[in-house]
């Protein structure tokens, strides 16, 4: 293992660990602050349990996410010098902002899982709410600190040099937009099926803990909408990646060849010697539609860009299409679930329906994790796109691979950890006697 595939390494399986706490770190939130909304709205102790219990869960999240985004922050000074040397004073203000947004989430977590018997009961509900805000805000200023890598503004380059540093224009970049849309919608679908999909397990099992349809129902309506509008957000970003990364766009399609009028391919395997993608359905039009709004369009190939500037586009080609299957499949069972509550609210109860929510558990997780391979992998071989190349900002200390197996050692004994304890919550919380009925 070479020392950059160590580094690169090392980073994917950082970025891996942690965008899932993230994820949930930012939803959770905004499930509990709503079961203690419904029990302060209706009494029903029901309601209650369930904050309490999910409030376990962010407290968790919480405190894991903030490990992984520590290991995060030092590794991109221990193991990309030369891009920090030069990203470090441009891209500063979002992580900054980052830092304190932070904090307050920290505050108001504390206030929340503390403060139920002090404060007044609405602004103890004020501080959960508090809480998924700050969270959110923390996602979206780290992502526009990725936008930047994949859209540099906000300086001049002199002569390999960052000159003119203007840190708002960098931080308001052009991809920040569409990509901190799509990681939220992302990250409210992932958590939203994810958590409907675990109490669906538990109902299965046990059809007498009504609690946990009370829990399926709230989470997959935060599932279900973000999982409707993702589509938007998607086209959206497809137009962004076309004007901004041909190259990505290309290689997240199997592109080979310029021309108009491109189809749109779904699944199929590339073959980058021959420059075909083999076994794939072709829809005539519809990538120069999604990406130019105009059927005619004309979409740029891999043969328009220069061949050591090519990202790996069988991984690139995978990741998306695992990204668009996972979210297509989701939306269906979101819009299932949404005209079920409206015109046959015993669908949710279903085996069948209860049985496929619980296949779904970790497929949002599993399209984040593809959606993030696409957005990194696919600006390869740039660090900073156009600008410079991730070959040119590794560190030049060897025995990096040492340090990629000490920490990929370290996440997995974390996962377990986090395992255990949400195993061990979901035990506590089913055998606390039921109090209420649906």
């Amino acid at each position: 293992m070479t020392d950059l595939l160590a580094a690169r390494s090392q980073m994917a399986v950082s970025l891996g660990f942690h965008i899932i706490f993230s994820c949930i770190g930012m939803v959770m939130p905004f499930l509990m602050a709503f079961a203690n909304y419904k029990w302060l709205k209706t009494g029903q102790e029901d309601y209650h349990r369930l904050m309490k219990a999910w409030a376990r869960g962010v407290a968790i999240f919480f405190a894991v996410g903030a490990v992984s985004g520590t290991v995060l922050s030092f590794e991109l000074g221990l193991l990309w010098p030369g891009f920090m040397e030069h990203a470090g004073p441009i891209i500063g203000m979002p992580f900054s902002l980052e830092g304190a947004a932070f904090f307050l989430e920290a505050v108001a977590l504390g206030l929340f899982l503390y403060g139920e018997k002090v404060l007044k009961p609405w602004v103890h509900f004020t501080s959960g709410v508090f809480v998924g805000i700050s969270g959110v805000a923390s996602g979206i200023l780290v992502v526009a600190a990725n936008g930047w890598m994949n859209s540099p503004s906000g300086f001049d380059w002199v002569n390999g040099q960052a000159l003119n540093v203007d840190p708002i224009a960098a931080m308001l970049n052009e991809a920040w937009f569409t990509q901190a849309l799509h990681m939220t919608l992302a990250a409210f679908v992932a958590t939203g099926f994810g958590v409907a999909g675990v109490h669906a397990w538990q109902y299965l099992k046990d059809r007498s803990k009504l609690l946990h349809l009370r829990a399926l129902k709230i989470a997959l309506v935060f599932g279900a909408v973000a999982a409707f509008l993702q589509p938007f957000s998607g086209h959206l970003s497809a137009d962004d990646v076309a004007h901004r990364q041909p190259v990505k766009l290309a290689a997240m399609e199997s592109h080979f060849e310029t021309e108009k009028g491109a189809s749109f391919v779904i699944g199929g395997v590339p073959d980058e010697e021959k420059g075909e993608v083999n076994y794939a359905i072709k829809i005539p039009y519809l990538l120069s539609i999604l990406a130019f709004t105009d059927p005619m369009a004309e979409v740029k190939g891999l043969d328009a860009f220069p061949r050591d500037e090519w990202p790996p586009v069988a991984i690139v080609h995978f990741a998306f299409q695992t990204m668009i299957a996972i979210g297509v499949l989701l939306m269906l069972i979101g819009v299932i679930f949404l005209f079920g509550q409206w015109k046959r609210p015993l669908l949710v109860q279903s085996t069948w329906f209860l049985k496929l929510l619980a296949f779904a558990t970790p497929l949002g997780f599993l399209a984040v994790e593809a959606g993030w391979v696409v957005t990194e992998v696919g600006r390869q071989p740039w660090i900073i796109y156009g600008i410079m190349k991730t070959a040119d900002a590794v560190t030049p200390m060897p025995g990096i691979a040492y340090s990629f197996y000490v920490t990929t050692g370290i996440y997995l004994v974390l996962a377990i950890l986090v395992f255990w304890l949400m195993g061990r919550q979901i035990t506590v919380f089913n055998e606390e006697k039921e109090v209420a009925h649906v």
